[in-house]
């Protein structure tokens, strides 16, 4: 079992497992017209990582992700990295990331679909807020174009991944849970 790999307990080889996911994520990079936000997957994986780690583990990974972006390394939107990046229009967008995670673990560790959903919604729902009130403070916008240029063209794709976060964590929820607690588990 992966209970304990090398040492390493499998909340942590999945934490890390989902900051390497979150890394990835943000080479699907979708440039959008409207702004200087593009729609990228990492908000994806760092929501399914709260929604199946917990607000823990979920929580760590996505800290984890940012400070590899942090460090310089090139993983953020458009292959960039650095500490300027928590400075710019996708400063609350990063932060929001942790956020993310937490509420949506919070809310899913019963693994009840209506849980699940909701902690999949809460999750993204602090991404597209915090995203917003970063992108009005440092791109120096109001508040309505805010809301139209870094919450509005991501609605409709954050509402897909909100169903396929809870799809996901429906079916794989059990196994990485058999996976933490050391138990294996037959479907």
């Amino acid at each position: 079992m992966l209970k304990k790999t090398l040492g390493i307990p499998a909340s942590a080889a999945l934490s890390c497992l989902f900051s390497a996911l979150c890394c990835a994520g943000a080479y699907i990079s979708l440039p959008l017209p409207i702004g200087p936000i593009p729609l990228v997957l990492t908000n994806f994986f760092a929501v399914l990582g709260g929604l199946l780690l917990g607000p823990i583990w979920g929580t760590l990974s996505s800290i984890t992700y940012l400070g590899i972006g942090a460090l310089g390394f090139p993983v953020f939107s458009g292959g960039r990295g650095g500490l300027a990046h928590f400075a710019g229009p996708t400063a609350g967008y990063l932060v929001g990331y942790i956020l993310g995670a937490g509420l949506a673990g919070l809310f899913s560790r019963n693994r009840k679909i209506w849980a699940i959903l909701l902690g999949a919604t809460l999750g993204f729902a602090s991404i597209l807020a915090l995203g917003a009130v970063g992108l009005k403070f440092f791109s120096a916008i109001s508040w309505e174009r805010a809301f139209v240029v870094g919450v509005l063209p991501f609605l409709p794709g954050d509402c897909i991944k909100v169903i396929l976060a809870a799809l996901i964590t429906r079916r794989l929820g059990p196994f990485v849970d058999s996976l933490i607690d050391g138990k294996h588990v037959h479907n």
